[in-house]
């Protein structure tokens, strides 16, 4: 199968509060060394870029020889914590952001959607910045044309495509932008997180479109999402990043489920924030919750709220005080213990997030997504992503055979 992505000991260095290495004294030190075939006299003051911790250098390498090929008609999902270097990597791949060392060969165009409004020019209008992004790809205008009418079906912005996108919302920006990338045939597709910011149903038509332009049309496309459904949905193979590091590449079930097993992590603490502490215990079908909160202006009616949701990042279940119809007294409340017992339904095996929100009928005080995990193994096998499991909760039936 033909090689469409080829990245060879790709690392960029970022010198902190610079733009590059900073100087142009330093650019020439870095030539100088590149012409006598010496190494890069700062490539080996660069840290791990670890962003938990302060560090000492001022030089961070935000990735650090990471290798891997992608071939045509290929999907590939790269995960990965925030921070450790998917942007960055598909900022090179698009040839937005050149790499400190390694090389990248790419075979056919690319269009990337990295962000809200790359590539659009925000006095053009939606018409025009079609044809412009074709005419940057090398397509005819005659080629756009007999694109542009499934282009803005695709979209939804019919009504505003002549109006200059700068009036747009950031749900038609990326609406059109998608569009535009998906339909005007490029080889290579590239896709960062910025489909979050559409609705389910739009982000849902998304994922079919990129399947079918990779199974019907032989494209390929890469994929960074948190969204562990969407990738488990989409991508054949999955690239894990850690620290700006590949830590590890292979079949997508496989990966996530050892991406989401290194982040197991049932009890947390907080120097700064509202909430102190949280735990969460989960032990023959009962789930304890317990949280200790303090906080300076005080709470007329604590209220804690939590989201369930499994390894997939799709919510089962979130309740509150409120909503269960529990009125704490009429008081001011500065600190105090919250403990919840849920009974749930037979939770199949895996692994499951626990979402908490703190605060009362007049403010939010704390919000922290999937901030606490806990796994579910006592039904036999401890396999996190069955291959024959539908669903996460195991329903009660009554059968009857005659």
């Amino acid at each position: 199968m033909t090689k469409v992505i080829e990245a060879r000991d790709i690392s960029k260095l970022y010198r902190l509060g610079e733009i590059g290495t900073g100087t142009i004294s330093r650019d020439i030190n870095r030539w100088w060394a590149q012409v006598r075939g010496k190494e890069d006299p700062y490539k080996k003051i660069g840290e791990r870029n670890d962003r938990s911790s302060v560090g000492n250098s001022e030089f961070v390498w935000s990735l650090k020889d990471i290798n891997f090929d992608v071939h045509q008609g290929e999907v590939l999902g790269i995960i990965g914590k925030n921070g450790a270097g998917k942007s960055t990597l598909l900022k090179i791949l698009s040839r937005i952001t050149a790499p400190t060392t390694g090389s990248i060969r790419t075979r056919g165009r690319i269009a990337s959607l990295l962000e809200v409004g790359t590539g659009f020019h925000p006095d053009l209008t939606g018409r025009e910045n079609i044809y412009l992004n074709g005419a940057i790809m090398g397509m005819r205008k005659a080629e756009v044309k007999k694109k542009f009418d499934a282009i803005v079906d695709f979209s939804g912005v019919a009504r505003y495509v002549d109006t200059p996108v700068k009036r747009y919302s950031s749900g038609m920006y990326v609406r059109l932008a998608f569009a535009v990338a998906a339909h005007l045939e490029p080889e290579i597709l590239v896709v960062d997180e910025v489909l979050a910011v559409g609705d389910a149903e739009f982000q849902k038509k998304c994922l079919g479109k990129m399947k079918d332009v990779t199974e019907n049309e032989g494209r390929t496309v890469l994929f960074v999402s948190h969204n562990m459904g969407a990738i488990a949905e989409l991508c054949s193979n999955c690239l894990l990043l850690e620290k700006g590091e590949v830590k590890i590449k292979g079949d997508t079930t496989e990966i996530i489920s050892k991406y989401l097993n290194a982040s197991i992590n049932n009890e947390i603490h907080f120097d700064d924030k509202p909430i102190k502490d949280a735990s969460v215990t989960q032990l023959n079908g009962k789930i304890q919750l317990k949280v200790t909160y303090a906080v300076k202006s005080g709470l007329d009616m604590p209220n804690l709220g939590f989201l369930i949701s499994n390894e997939l990042n799709i919510p089962l279940f979130a309740s509150n005080p409120k909503l269960d119809n529990i009125i704490f007294n009429c008081k001011k409340y500065y600190s105090g213990n919250i403990e919840v017992e849920i009974e749930t339904p037979d939770l199949l095996n895996g692994n499951y997030w626990v979402s908490l929100w703190l605060g009362d009928s007049k403010e939010d005080i704390f919000y922290s997504s999937n901030c606490l995990t806990f796994e579910v193994i006592n039904k036999g096998s401890s396999n996190s992503l069955p291959v024959n499991q539908v669903g996460n909760i195991k329903p009660k039936c009554n059968w009857k055979f005659q």
